[in-house]
């Protein structure tokens, strides 16, 4: 048996993307550890913590909340690769490719959001 949020692929990209986005503030000096390295991972983190606490068999509008908040945590971790990139911490291509990753939630998640309010 698995849990309902297993099974969605907003989930699993999302869980990829924390992976990736722990995996890259590993680089970033030691000053950033409690400050951009923190935020970033705590954001990337909320994306896939609220996926699945929202589909926890809650009301539809419910899970729109959480869908919403998730959809601000992407953003963040947006934010954070602009200062990241700012910083030079991080390259162009390490942007690139994190930024693809988070456009592409961010469209699965408005998505997903517009099938909730229309079923």
């Amino acid at each position: 048996m698995s849990f309902q949020f297993e099974n969605l692929t907003i989930w699993q990209k999302s869980l990829d993307l924390s992976i990736k986005v722990s995996e890259l503030v590993k680089s970033f000096p030691k000053e950033e550890l409690y400050v951009l390295s923190s935020q970033m991972k705590r954001a990337a983190d909320s994306v896939v913590l609220n996926i699945a606490e929202g589909s926890t068999g809650q009301s539809k509008k419910e899970f729109n909340r959480f869908l919403g908040i998730s959809l601000r945590s992407v953003i963040e971790v947006v934010s954070c690769l602009y200062l990241a990139k700012s910083r030079q911490l991080i390259n162009d291509e390490q942007f690139k490719v994190h930024y693809d990753e988070s456009l592409i939630i961010t469209k699965m998640i408005q998505s997903f959001r517009k099938t909730l309010t229309t079923i």
